[in-house]
């Protein structure tokens, strides 16, 4: 009998020409640098090539967050061991719904020590509205943050606007959570279709020094 094989569930937006990730950073501008019909000149009859390019904020689509993201002296994305940002075992806390400040509360009584801890809130329903950026969006509290590092999370991602309050300059949550070299994945998507536990969760970017966050292909793996 065949052995049921792994499904793999996609957590990140697609990043496009054009698009708004977070209001009042630029959008990020993708064209050819080589075009398909300029490359007939450069090759054999028949055979053609595409080379693109890209400029965009690192903060653009689902993104990872490093320290140096947050503090002059942490370490950057290329700083990030595959252990930290792959093959994690995931735990989804379900807060959608709920007030829009996630407290403790809402992660106490969880095992969570090296885990990845995904907020549900459904915020991602609104993704490239107005609504989506408009200051109403599911954040971490301050006390929630102190337990996630205090209980030894690897890495926290949300599918919300952004893990903190925008309106709070302090931003605590980044504080405290890259404080304590935990990464953070915000913009993140899907996550209905995650179980609660007994996945495994994948956020890696590439080596690029002198960065404090770089979008990523977020994925999980469900036996």
């Amino acid at each position: 009998m065949a052995v049921p094989r792994p499904r793999l569930i996609d957590l990140s937006h697609e990043i496009e020409h054009g698009m708004v990730t977070y209001r009042g950073l630029p959008a990020p501008a993708i064209s050819d640098w080589l075009s398909r019909d300029a490359s007939t000149a450069r090759y054999a009859p028949g055979t053609t090539f595409q080379i693109g390019k890209m400029e965009l904020v690192a903060n653009t689509g689902t993104y990872i967050d490093a320290p140096f993201h947050r503090y002059a002296g942490g370490h950057d994305i290329a700083g990030y061991a595959l252990e930290v940002v792959a093959d994690l075992p995931g735990v989804v806390i379900r807060v959608s719904g709920v007030a829009r400040a996630v407290d403790r509360a809402r992660f106490e009584g969880q095992e969570l020590k090296g885990k990845a801890v995904l907020v549900h809130s459904g915020w991602d329903r609104h993704w490239r509205t107005d609504t989506y950026s408009s200051g109403q969006h599911p954040f971490v509290t301050k006390d929630a943050a102190e337990y996630l590092a205090t209980a030894g999370a690897a890495l926290v991602g949300i599918d919300s606007f952004n893990i903190d309050d925008d309106k709070d300059g302090t931003r605590p949550a980044h504080t405290i959570l890259l404080g304590a070299g935990i990464a953070i994945v915000e913009h993140m998507t899907r996550l209905s279709e995650l179980p609660d536990r007994d996945f495994r969760f994948f956020a890696v970017p590439p080596r690029v020094k002198g960065m404090g966050s770089f979008p990523v292909r977020a994925f999980a793996i469900v036996s």
